[in-house]
């Protein structure tokens, strides 16, 4: 996976963000470096069907994740407001961050924007402690991910 425009691959550093979490508080992707690893989770929407599921299954099994010594962070191009509702509504208690303005911008740098929906797409990526993509997935809109194989992969960055 690469793109010679952007250099974004993996074994490669993660493009770093500033994004705003449901709370209004801001959430740097670099601040995690040497501390922590990172799965980023890139979804179209709050409140759709799949994006539902996800984000319940991630707050069901939250604690498997933190095993790692790692940090969740869900993100989506939907507003600071309409992540807050939707964190409360499904009782989500990991970092949702929005993408909604400049609409988009971080999920163009991870190169999963979809310019004709104006929404993310269905993509993970973890990066490690070192700020490096350790790895990534991209699933179609309709097709959930597989957070076993998420977990796995979490498993042998350590």
């Amino acid at each position: 996976m690469s793109d010679p425009t952007t250099g974004l691959q993996l074994g490669g550093p993660a493009p770093d963000f500033t994004l705003r979490d449901q709370f209004g508080q801001d959430v740097t992707l670099s601040s995690f470096r040497g501390r922590k690893a990172v799965v980023i989770l890139f979804y179209p929407n709050a409140f759709t069907g799949v994006c539902t599921g996800e984000m319940a299954g991630i707050r069901d099994r939250l604690a498997e994740f933190m095993t790692f010594d790692t940090e969740v962070l869900g993100i989506s191009c939907d507003p600071v407001y309409s992540l807050r509702a939707f964190a409360d509504a499904e009782g989500l208690n990991f970092p949702l961050l929005s993408d909604f303005w400049p609409h988009g911008e971080v999920a163009r740098s991870f190169e999963v924007f979809d310019e004709v929906r104006g929404t993310a797409r269905r993509s993970s990526y973890v990066v490690d402690r070192d700020g490096m993509l350790a790895w990534a997935v991209h699933n179609a809109n309709a097709d959930g991910r597989d957070l076993d194989e998420h977990l796995k992969q979490l498993r042998a960055l350590v």
